[in-house]
């Protein structure tokens, strides 16, 4: 399965090597054209000769992850790994959580002092990130740095699996699965000109998509995303943001961007023309590469289609099949009616 693939796949924010090489491998058959810009953005170019608006299709690659920062000398800490993380990480999530450390994947566990151990105001409060380390199994800090070295990174060792009805877990569902949505619309036909951007850093400030924008130059621009779904037991509805099965979700206003009336009335127009269940995004904060893509020279108009994700940015996440099927059915019905000239920038 594709989306397994791209979960299981190492590429934290700034080290996008990997997802990047594999992405490339699935897209080159597909297109007419892909380059790799300078910052790392990963382009594909299809149909650039024919007529109608150049759309741009943005997925970033980078996933949150964490940097060794230190390799721990001499007494009880020797061998043990600071770190640091790359992109927004609750450290609440990551006690005992395992990880694998740069491309040969060594499996390391994050680790803090135990409970027992803890006075009771340590109880009280979570651990702060520079209480946690990641412990590798190495019996001092000389054996530790034959393996790992600051400077390294790592991501979470979850592997991609069904869970329940018509859902899957994983890792890095943010942004996996658009990646995975960009993929597979780019296996179709379109009468217009169609660019795929696979960005760099979005998890560091949404930087690769600015660059890969301004070379664009698009007329219209959609951002596929994963985006934060807090659906569960206690949550007050005006807080959900996104209810899972629901859907594709739509913003109306994030943390970068208020919508383009026009163009998200036209996708709820082409959802509801085709019988595509889809939703608005609900809370203001967050945001995607849309938010820099709009700005660049005299502006872009677009918008966003959002997979809705519970647990975003933590070690295993959980998002629904039929959301992100609807989600494709959407993003190819909408590229089919731009090409019929059904909506004009």
């Amino acid at each position: 399965m594709l989306l397994k693939k791209l979960s299981e796949a190492m590429g934290p924010s700034g080290f996008e090597d990997e997802i990047r090489d594999l992405i490339r491998a699935e897209v080159t058959p597909l297109v007419d054209g892909v380059r790799t810009d300078v910052l790392g953005n990963l382009i594909t170019v299809k149909g650039e000769q024919k007529p109608g608006p150049r759309v741009m299709l943005d997925a970033h690659m980078d996933e949150v992850g964490l940097m060794i920062v230190e390799v721990c000398d001499g007494g009880k800490d020797g061998g043990l790994l600071k770190f640091r993380a790359l992109g927004g990480i609750d450290p609440r999530v990551l006690v005992s959580k395992p990880v694998f450390i740069g491309e040969n994947r060594i499996p390391g566990v994050i680790g803090a002092k135990p409970i027992h151990l803890q006075e009771s105001e340590e109880r009280r409060k979570p651990l702060p990130m520079d209480h946690l380390y990641i412990d590798i199994g190495a019996k001092d800090a000389e054996d530790a740095k034959k393996m790992v070295k600051p400077g390294d990174v790592a991501i979470f060792a979850t592997r991609f699996g069904e869970i329940g009805e018509r859902a899957v877990k994983g890792k890095s569902f943010d942004d996996r699965i658009g990646c995975s949505l960009l993929i597979e619309a780019l296996k179709d036909t379109y009468s217009m000109p169609l660019i795929g951007a696979f960005t760099v850093q979005e998890e560091i400030g949404l930087r690769g998509a600015q660059a890969a924008a301004y070379g664009i130059n698009p007329d219209i621009a959609i951002a596929l995303e994963g985006t934060v779904c807090f659906d569960v037991v206690g949550a007050a509805s005006h807080g959900q943001s996104t209810v899972m099965g629901q859907g594709p979700a739509l913003t109306i206003q994030d943390g970068q961007t208020v919508a383009d009336r026009r163009f998200l009335e036209f996708m709820m127009e082409v959802a509801k023309k085709n019988g595509i269940p889809c939703q608005l995004r609900r809370v203001k904060g967050g945001s995607n590469d849309f938010g820099v893509i709009h700005k660049v020279r005299a502006g872009v108009i677009g918008g966003a289609i959002s997979v809705p994700v519970r647990y975003i940015h933590a070690p295993a996440q959980i998002a629904s099949l039929d959301d992100y099927e609807n989600s494709l059915r959407l993003l190819q019905a909408i590229l089919q009616e731009i090409g019929r000239g059904g909506f004009t920038a």
